[in-house]
């Protein structure tokens, strides 16, 4: 009759197993492989482990031997497996790539898995293999812009500077509109989450018209101070920069981050800023929003109350931005800014190297 060996697990190997059986972003071989470990250090035996795991008694075997003689890393790693090696895909690797990094097909913009196949006359299989293992995904493309500001370096300086060394006796403030919210009622119920099922909701929908939000964040304890507007002329942003005025301590100073906007240069904007002097307006590059942190708190917003909300009127969507505000303030949380200003201006410039080199081929 044979016996299986016994296992013993050190403290470590017992957390690490552990942690590993409870499936948790952990594949779904090497949970099983914890599990049948687990259990051998249980004393069971190694049909009852099979059986519970619903697995063949020879795999519950193959691995409790593995841990024996190797301990974690006998389990973490899949056993070599048998067979010829793929003598003709190593072959076309090298063509396959080529041919999807430098080349396009006549009347597409990008190849597909059957398009390159049927171009080198090779089964499909063999050019998903390559790509993957290539991490090539031509049907993926990621959009970019490379700012044309010529005070680019002097703006990111400026802006990154507030962010990581904020004067003393003053307020930083990320502001901006987000224009044209638009009130969304769908055209039929949508069906509930539950178990096994996605929410849903219709994808056409009935428009209740729009409005525009003005918002400043406050860097330092994350509050956010905004307004809904009709418009987003000169006259609504003079508007909400009384209303910052008024909701911010009269004795600091108040930096605001802004984009380029023409609003925010208008010539009465100007005339404003001059009779109250506590105002400084800081300007990031053209093409440069992301350098604006109210824009990830707008993301919040959209993700979190917009996209899936139903608004029968402009006025039920005003009320759910301004809830929203309101339970973002009681417990603010601030965006912490990380990057080095020298590292942005090192990026950019590589950046805009290709560019330049791309357009004058």
């Amino acid at each position: 009759m044979r016996i299986a060996q016994q296992i013993e697990l050190t403290e470590n190997e017992f957390k690490t197993l552990t942690s590993w059986s409870r499936g948790r972003r952990i594949a779904t071989r090497l949970m099983k492989r914890a599990k049948i470990v687990l259990m051998a250090a249980e004393e069971q035996q190694n049909k009852m482990i099979a059986k519970l795991l619903r697995i063949d008694r020879r795999q519950v075997s193959r691995w409790r031997r593995r841990f024996v003689e190797k301990r974690l890393a006998g389990i973490e790693k899949d056993l070599p497996r048998g067979g010829r090696k793929a003598k003709k895909r190593e072959q076309m690797t090298t063509l396959i790539i080529e041919t999807t990094t430098q080349s396009k097909p006549s009347n597409a913009t990008h190849w597909s898995v059957r398009t390159l196949a049927e171009k080198l006359g090779i089964d499909k299989s063999m050019v998903h293999r390559v790509w993957q293992a290539s991490g090539l995904k031509p049907h993926l493309a990621k959009t970019f812009k490379v700012s044309r500001d010529k005070k680019f370096v002097e703006k990111v300086i400026d802006v990154v500077g507030l962010y990581l060394n904020p004067p003393e006796h003053a307020l930083v403030l990320c502001a901006d509109e987000k224009t044209s919210v638009q009130a969304l009622d769908r055209t039929q119920p949508g069906l509930p989450l539950v178990k096994g099922r996605l929410g849903t909701m219709t994808h056409d929908y009935k428009r209740n018209g729009t409005t525009t939000l003005f918002a400043a964040l406050d860097m330092t304890e994350g509050r956010v101070i905004g307004t809904c507007m009709d418009r987003h002329r000169h006259q609504e942003w003079i508007k909400f920069m009384k209303l910052i005025d008024q909701q911010t301590p009269a004795e600091l100073d108040l930096h605001l981050i802004v984009d380029n906007y023409a609003t925010h240069k208008h010539p009465k904007v100007k005339t404003w800023l001059k009779r109250h002097p506590r105002f400084h307006q800081h300007f990031v590059p053209t093409s440069s929003s992301w350098l604006n942190m109210v824009e990830r708190w707008f993301r919040d917003l959209t993700d979190k109350r917009i996209r899936r909300g139903v608004f029968k009127s402009v006025a039920d969507l005003i009320a759910a931005i301004q809830a929203y505000i309101e339970h973002h303030n009681s417990n603010p949380k601030p965006f912490v800014w990380t990057a080095k200003a020298e590292d942005i201006i090192a990026k950019y410039r590589r950046a805009k190297a290709v560019l330049d080199k791309l357009q004058t081929a």
